[in-house]
């Protein structure tokens, strides 16, 4: 209801958005820079006296046209790479990794930061309407982030569709009061602003080094134009020709509402004000409140508050497709390559919430502290982007080269030349943060990286050792804790695997079952006789000693069944149980399969089975996977085959040619999940297994096992299924341990 019914991966061509929808999708930024970039450049220049402010018309200028080079410049980008990545893949293809590493770390955090200053700026014209508002700012601006992401988790065109209406009420409105403003000033009829609690004015003289940081400020102007860069994937095609289209269209927008908001701001003597921004002095001067167009003011206090909240939206596109490039490869988890139900990077969005979020709170959703921090990313992956476009045209040496490479040229040393000044200028008021989170960044994406490279080697190394072992065997252990129905149904199932035999152990603790022994013997005719284990260190300490004392190797498993009974269908209460603990730290042990056979207490009856059906669950032909067909081969259970879930078509051929190559003990079955989520069809197989009342569905689970932060880099599948299946009746989970720690 929230987000929306879930959309399958063949109905991706109809969620690309047409230009129309593309302008407020991925120019909301750019866009909305209006609002504050004027005032950005005017806060420094008041700092040294009141007559400069009118030095911020040439500032302005100079920033239009930094704006055009770099708009011009990244016409020829997507027209050129028509793939989502942006700075990162022109970096990667045309300067190596280590730029591209750099203008993808430039860009995450740039994408965090815009996220936290247009909704705190957005909250700050709402509250320059209503005062009374401003001490609830940093709830308004969470509550708007969480707004924020519940759209965008809807999908690309539903949050185009929402954000059209506002994002171009927002253009006409300026338009209305630039034209309205205009035509006073040069009617000789220019309004003066009203100026409530201005900002304390210096009293020194402006030298270049002012006009510089100025200009640094007011280049907030340029930020989010890069972020159709990173979208082009989203577009209908030809998607290079409507993206240029759409950067075009933004562009000259933007270039036309930010100089004529810096002309009014001259013209009509705006200043920074402590309680109302410059866009809402020019507004009220433009519209006073005695006229007939007084409802103006409101109107584009409210737009301008939509469209500031609504520039985030830039974020939410670029930073989850950006994360997932990384993501393919290799640069970032695995987690952020994943679509959600929706067709959308949902695990982009939701950590870029969460960050940003969390800024929002650390700033006391203070847009100048905030935005001391902005526009360095932007601008060092602006320089790293065009850089490698010109290498990409003196690379290939097409029709028309020479002036395209020195548009692009023209691109990366403006915007480097801004980069500089940026630093600069802001380095001491909070900028040295990101200039420290760049770097740190980038080594995470190498550690990274390192770490699935030697994943993927151990996972190849060890096909070959799994392929060399001699013949699998298996020894069975029966955890023994109570005398119930899932202990009745683990011994049918250890008979069942081990009708040669098997051992059943049993370590006494304060809240055992004293004649447990006796009604063990009971149920087997001492056929095995229950073990009982002296507890010395505990009881976990107590069973893994006793496995310590089998042989196990890579084809020598030993098999650890453990029955449990649950009252009810919670988790917490599967949490809390002493067997969930030994189970968890059996996945450390080497040779150990760990076998879980849960009863829920509604079916606490005499079982009537006969057959078991035995399914693997493979994510490939690697050495996990192998070596989980090998333990299965030991179970001896006729219906036994690996069960594979494929996203698309491409990747189930490709792991049936793996398969067959590789000549694996176990018939592979492949089932498609077109939702991109293997939980509805795999209850619905794992379903018509035990819809035969004799069926109980053995579901084994190769299991890599990870230690430290590492395991945050994995999907947790073996986890997710395990708490999928935990109380399905019939269900037999049994999990294969591959160590890579």
């Amino acid at each position: 209801m929230l987000v929306g019914r879930p959309r399958a991966s063949g109905e991706l061509d109809e969620t690309l958005i047409s230009k129309t929808l593309a302008l407020p999708i991925f120019a909301s930024d750019p866009l909305s820079s209006v609002a504050y970039a004027t005032e950005a450049a005017m806060v420094v220049l008041i700092a040294v006296s009141v007559s400069a402010l009118h030095f911020v018309l040439p500032i302005s200028i100079a920033i239009a046209a930094v704006l055009a080079i770099v708009v011009l410049s990244y016409t020829q980008t997507v027209r050129a790479y028509e793939t989502s990545g942006g700075a990162y893949v022109v970096a990667k293809d045309n300067l190596g990794t280590l730029p591209s590493l750099v203008a993808a770390a430039a860009l995450l955090v740039d994408y965090v930061l815009t996220v936290a200053v247009s909704v705190t700026a957005g909250v700050l014209a709402l509250t320059s309407a209503a005062p009374s508002l401003a001490v609830h700012k940093v709830a308004l601006s969470l509550c708007f982030v969480a707004l924020l992401t519940i759209v965008n988790l809807r999908g690309v065109r539903e949050s185009g569709v929402l954000f059209a209406l506002p994002t171009y009420g927002f253009v006409a409105a300026m338009f209305l009061m630039i034209g309205t403003g205009v035509g006073k000033c040069l009617d000789g009829m220019c309004p003066q602003a009203a100026v409530p609690s201005p900002l304390a004015a210096g009293a020194g003289a402006v030298g270049v080094l002012v006009l510089l940081q100025a200009f640094a400020s007011g280049s907030a102007a340029l930020t989010g134009v890069e972020a159709i860069s990173n979208g082009v994937g989203a577009f209908r095609r030809p998607r290079g020709r409507n993206a240029a289209l759409t950067l075009l269209a933004m562009g000259a927008i933007a270039i036309t509402l930010f100089l004529g908001v810096s002309y009014l701001a001259v013209s009509m003597n705006a200043a920074p004000s402590s309680s109302v921004s410059v866009i809402s002095e020019i507004a009220r001067a433009t519209f006073p409140a005695s006229s007939s167009t007084s409802l103006l003011y409101y109107a584009i206090q409210a737009l301008t508050f939509g469209i500031l909240v609504l520039a985030a939206n830039t974020s939410y596109q670029g930073f989850p497709r950006l994360a997932a490039v990384l993501a393919h490869d290799r640069f970032f988890p695995r987690q952020f390559v994943n679509l959600g139900d929706r067709l959308v990077y949902s695990n982009g969005i939701v950590v870029l919430a969460g960050i940003a979020a969390l800024l929002i709170w650390a700033f006391g959703a203070d847009v100048i502290a905030l935005i001391h921090l902005y526009v360095i990313g932007v601008f060092t992956a602006f320089t790293i982007s065009q850089t490698g476009m010109v290498r990409y045209w003196l690379r290939r040496e097409q029709p028309g080269w020479r002036w395209r490479a020195v548009v692009n040229g023209a691109g990366a040393v403006a915007t480097g030349l801004v980069a500089i000044l940026v630093i600069e200028s802001k380095f001491a008021e909070g900028a040295w943060a990101v200039i420290v989170a760049i770097p740190v960044l980038v080594v995470c994406f190498y550690g990274v990286q390192r770490h699935y490279g030697k994943v993927a080697r151990r996972l190849r190394a060890g096909v070959a050792a799994v392929s060399a072992a001699p013949r699998p065997t298996n020894r069975v252990v029966l955890y023994v804790e109570s005398s119930d129905a899932a202990l009745e149904e683990a011994l049918w199932y250890a008979r069942r695997i081990a009708p040669d035999g098997f051992s059943a152990i049993h370590v006494p603790g304060s809240g055992s079952d004293p004649g447990i022994l006796p009604r063990f013997r009971q149920l087997t005719s001492l056929s095995p006789d229950l073990q009982i284990v002296p507890r010395e260190n505990g009881r976990l300490e107590a069973v893994i000693e006793y496995l310590w004392a089998l042989p196990r190797g890579e084809s020598t498993f030993v098999t650890l069944v453990v029955p449990e009974l649950f009252r009810k269908r919670s988790l917490a209460a599967a949490l809390r149980r002493p067997e969930f603990s030994l189970k968890l730290r059996l996945l450390r042990e080497p040779g150990v399969v760990i076998t879980d056979v849960p009863v829920l207490a509604p079916d606490d009856v005499p079982r009537i089975t006969r057959r078991a059906v035995c399914r693997i669950l493979v994510s490939g032909a690697h050495a996990a996977s192998m070596r989980a067909a090998n333990y299965a081969s030991t179970l001896g259970i006729e219906d036994t085959r690996a069960l594979f879930f494929a996203f698309d078509s491409d990747e189930a051929a490709h792991l049936r040619a793996t398969w067959e190559e590789r000549e694996l003990p176990v018939p592979l079955e492949v089932e498609e999940a077109p939702f991109r989520d293997i939980g509805d069809p795999l209850l619905a197989h794992v379903r018509e297994i035990t819809a035969d009342p004799a069926s109980v569905a053995v579901v084994v689970m190769p299991e890599l096992v990870f230690s430290g932060l590492s395991r945050s880099l994995h999907n947790q599948r073996a986890l997710y299924i395990k708490r999928l299946l935990l109380f399905e009746p019939r269900v037999i989970l049994t999990s294969v341990p591959y160590r890579l720690d």
